[in-house]
């Protein structure tokens, strides 16, 4: 198979120094590499992060959620699947300073506009024989909040988490398939749950 992996957190600039992101460590994409590339699929990693990819990858760094957004639609007609593992950010500032903003000791705002939905434009452009998987930090209503995020955005797949599970070795991560009841995985580490992953995405 061709796989797009995403992974890490979206950095949306303030100005040249600053930025609002997330605490998304990326492991989980990078897990997912490894274990594609392991199994002998063609992997495309899209990452934020600056750990070393797995050798045997092919690489694409970005940084905000509009490059991700952009090297994601470069890539994604030529996939049999697409894992969102990637924290995207949801706002970004309207305006980015070219210059580092000084403190003035005056309040201040930071006008902010919604991202680019990935994942939505994924489901409403892919092909019947594309396999979509996306990721849900949930904090309440985990599951039902993912299942809706499944439906609204056509996914194929779909894993939720809660915020116990960023930077961690092991958490407990909730799956559904469409079509089909809930898979709840206790404890799991998250190279366990990559190789879930990747064997569902095969048999499918």
């Amino acid at each position: 198979m061709k796989l797009i992996i995403t992974a890490g957190a979206t950095r949306e600039y303030i100005d040249p120094v600053r930025f609002i992101s997330n605490a998304s460590s990326g492991k989980m994409g990078y897990a997912l590499a490894e274990t594609a590339k392991d199994k002998g699929h063609e992997v495309t990693l899209i990452s934020t992060c600056g750990i070393q990819p797995p050798v045997g990858v092919d690489f694409i760094g970005v940084d905000s959620a509009e490059e991700m957004f952009e090297a994601v639609k470069k890539v994604f007609e030529k996939c049999d699947c697409l894992i969102m593992a990637a924290a995207v950010a949801d706002y970004t500032p309207a305006i980015t300073s070219e210059t580092k903003l000084k403190k003035t000791g005056r309040k201040m705002s930071i006008e902010l506009h919604p991202t680019a939905d990935i994942l939505k434009w994924a489901g409403e452009n892919k092909r019947d024989n594309q396999f979509l998987v996306g990721f849900a930090l949930e904090d309440k209503n985990i599951r039902q909040n993912a299942e809706r995020k499944l439906t609204e955005k056509k996914l194929d797949m779909i894993v939720a988490n809660t915020p116990n599970a960023i930077g961690a070795e092991k958490a407990t991560f909730y799956i559904l398939m469409k079509g089909s009841d809930w898979f709840i995985m206790q404890d799991g580490s998250k190279v366990k749950l990559s190789r879930r992953i990747i064997k569902i995405a095969e048999d499918m």
